[in-house]
């Protein structure tokens, strides 16, 4: 199962979720595989060893068609990390957009499946929406939209429910998504406003858990530790827990 981490808005907690998902996917047994798809390379820097020259990162696939298994590098308590670089940012300009190259991420993690590859693929995507963003959305079965609990990122979730209907077309499929609130703020009546209002957009496709505001998911990174590393007694540790399970009661992970 692959499923790609996306948001046309930064600043929305995709590589928190990415990371703590599959790091509570790693805590029940289930080693993950992250693709960090992100020229700003946020997931690759919390590792902390995994930054390096552009050929050892994922732009080697685009540059090289370099197999995804000789770029993987090993996440402790999670599974593997595929790395990102700042070249990442030169793949719209260098490469285009035609279908090979839109495809090349999903062809690369099919050749890394059938050599027995983890089950679970989690794909760290940029913030906007270009030939990188794109590769995830093809290469996804799932897509997972995290919104933060404000109102320019509800707008924003509208924009992005009219991307991927437009893209159905294209896909010949009807692209299986989430929404799940995050920076979730109980103090504030705008955090319940922002969940009403999504509900009644997107019913049953907003995810009952809500990420909540929390001093030790934002430490974390900084430690280059995912939140159960850091604190697993924490309330983010505990939501990424629930969010894991309400995801797998669904099916949807």
């Amino acid at each position: 199962m692959r499923m790609a981490v996306f948001n046309q808005k930064g600043g929305v907690g995709k590589t928190t979720t990415a990371l703590n998902l599959a790091a509570a996917l790693g805590r029940n047994s289930a080693p993950t595989l992250m693709v960090d798809l992100d020229p700003q390379a946020h997931l690759t820097a919390i590792h902390g060893k995994a930054l390096g020259e552009a050929h050892n990162s994922v732009f080697a696939l685009y540059q090289d068609n370099r197999p995804l298994e000789e770029l993987a590098v090993i996440w402790d308590g999670v599974g593997r990390l595929i790395p990102a670089h700042a070249e990442l940012i030169k793949v719209d300009s260098i490469f285009g957009k035609g279908p090979a190259i839109l495809n090349r991420l999903s062809a690369g993690l099919q050749a890394l499946e059938l050599a027995g590859g983890e089950a679970t693929t989690l794909i760290d995507c940029c913030p906007f929406l270009g030939v990188l963003s794109l590769n995830a959305i093809f290469a996804a079965d799932r897509i997972l939209v995290p919104v933060s609990s404000d109102y320019l990122s509800l707008r924003g979730a509208l924009q992005i429910e009219h991307t991927l209907k437009a893209l159905e077309p294209v896909l010949k499929r009807r692209i299986e998504r989430r929404y799940l609130l995050t920076r979730f703020d109980r103090r504030r009546k705008m955090s319940f406003d922002i969940q009403v209002r999504l509900s009644a957009q997107f019913g049953a496709e907003l995810c009952e858990t809500v990420i909540s505001e929390n001093v030790a998911l934002a430490e974390a990174p900084a430690l280059s530790r995912d939140i159960f590393a850091h604190n697993p007694g924490s309330r983010g540790a505990h939501d990424y827990l629930a969010l894991m399970a309400e995801l797998q009661a669904a099916r949807f992970l």
